[in-house]
């Protein structure tokens, strides 16, 4: 057990120490150690940072430039671009771009397609392909299961494509395959 957890350590070590920017801490995303828009793979603190992140983001803003991925968590609120992994947002997370994961915060906006689970309170997707969970949901395009207190999906007739789509609105739960 202690050379598996050697090795594993090593080649971590490793990894962060050839990487092009293991580390970054940013108060703006011009006051930064990295600069703006670098991809930087390992870890990035920030009180507003803006970069490619491919790692775990920590802070009170996480801008995300470009393909990034891993873990994002934030007191106020997180943006992206495109993302792969975990987004926790605070108040909002607003990704332009298409996620795969779970996007989590108080509002959610994904403008691109989102392949997994959004969860907060209001969430708002261009397209779903998994399931939004929160007080309301809206989505263009559904492919999932929507659960809250009101749920819309555009591309649901009403009660038209049962059992496969159930409606446009609902409450409690709407659904679309």
């Amino acid at each position: 057990m202690k050379k598996l957890l050697l090795t594993v350590s090593f080649v971590l070590v490793t990894h962060l120490a050839l990487a092009d920017r293991p580390f970054q801490a940013a108060l703006t995303p011009d006051i930064a150690i990295v600069p703006r828009g670098d991809t930087v793979r390992g870890l990035s603190l920030n009180i507003w940072g803006e970069n490619q992140v491919n790692g775990v983001s920590l802070g009170f803003v996480n801008g995300h430039v470009g393909e990034s991925s891993g873990f994002s968590w934030s007191y106020i609120g997180t943006y992206a671009e495109s993302y792969r992994g975990v987004i926790w947002g605070g108040f909002f997370a607003h990704t332009t771009g298409d996620v795969v994961g779970w996007q989590q915060g108080m509002v959610n906006i994904n403008k691109g397609s989102l392949t997994g689970l959004q969860s907060g309170l209001v969430n708002w997707g261009e397209e779903v392909k998994g399931v939004q969970l929160g007080l309301v949901n809206y989505t263009k395009n559904l492919h999932g299961v929507q659960v809250g207190l009101a749920n819309i999906a555009t591309n649901n007739a009403w009660f038209t494509g049962l059992p496969r789509d159930l409606a446009t609105g609902f409450p409690f739960v709407n659904w679309s395959f």
